[in-house]
């Protein structure tokens, strides 16, 4: 089994290596590059990328932090069974987290995490996932998309892409308004070794993933950069980053970890737009393409 040092050094060059293809796909802007350090133990290395061409406002961040357990990385069983121990026991956690908001309303925003947690009691996990976006549903787009998820699932086991979809769409739910933050896409947590995978075909599932986020999102800028928009679509994107900052704020398990683990305040809300917008009692027009994103952000749709 890869040691904890080997795994945070693939993400580290997985880091790289999607900075260096979203840079040649915006075609303007470069990421600034800055290491932080975590009191408490650890630290990362933000990348941030700002005012492109294509890329407005987005965040490849890397970190491996380590100190002790905080009682929420328990699950309920876990945490009724062990809290009189937590405070005895201590976390390692390593992953690359992405959020980027592009400047066109044509081109979705996109977020991908993959990360590895470690207990000192020998229990460790994976996770991580993409979830796409868009501010206006473009349902090729969004088969594209899918389809491009699960041939990578497919490829290691027949039953993730199904099973991580439903977890996307349940997880990536804005429920004081009734909606889906856009159109899901696979979601996993705690995977780890079982009677089906063992740990090191998961960890080859987990770096698949990692590796599928370039291709797919530059594919997607490519098809939607020069389409033209004008100032309703424009205002229509900035209410639509207002649901994702809603989500990110009120909902976001990677939010409330590195909030609760004293993490790098500039580095997790990176995750958040540059500009927003909440207009009151907001309604589309009927038949509009508004509307029809609007019943599009569903669960449970099959789009594959």
């Amino acid at each position: 089994m890869p040691n904890r040092e080997e795994i945070a050094q693939w993400l580290k060059n997985l880091q790289k290596h999607i900075c260096a293809e979203l840079e040649k796909a915006d075609g303007t802007s470069l990421f600034a590059v800055e290491e932080w350090a975590r009191p408490e133990g650890g630290g990362g290395i933000s990348r941030v990328i700002q005012n492109g061409s294509v890329i407005e406002k987005g965040g490849v961040n890397f970190s491996a932090v380590h100190g002790d357990a905080p009682a929420f990385l328990f699950n309920e069983k876990e945490h009724s069974s062990q809290k009189e121990k937590v405070t005895n026991l201590t976390f390692y956690a390593t992953g690359v987290s992405i959020v980027l908001h592009p400047k066109s309303p044509m081109v979705p925003i996109i977020h991908m995490n993959i990360r590895y947690f470690e207990m000192s009691n020998g229990v460790h996990w994976l996770g991580g996932g993409i979830d796409l976006t868009p501010h206006y549903v473009d349902e090729n787009d969004a088969k594209f998309f899918h389809q491009s998820l699960k041939t990578v699932c497919d490829k290691h086991n027949p039953h993730y892409y199904t099973d991580f979809k439903k977890w996307a769409d349940d997880y990536f739910y804005i429920k004081h308004r009734n909606e889906t933050r856009g159109i899901g896409g696979i979601f996993f947590d705690r995977l780890n070794q079982s009677d089906e995978m063992t740990f090191e075909k998961n960890l080859a599932f987990w770096k698949d993933v990692g590796s599928v986020f370039a291709p797919i999102y530059v594919e997607l800028i490519n098809r939607n950069k020069n389409l033209p928009f004008a100032n309703n679509e424009t205002e229509w994107q900035l209410i639509r980053r207002s649901r994702y900052a809603e989500f990110n704020l009120v909902y976001d398990k990677g939010t409330k970890f590195g909030l609760e683990t004293n993490g790098r305040i500039e580095s997790i809300l990176m995750s958040l737009p540059p500009l927003a917008a909440w207009h009151y009692n907001f309604k589309t027009k009927a038949n509009s393409p508004e509307e029809k994103t609007l019943s599009l952000l569903k669960k449970d749709i099959n789009w594959v």
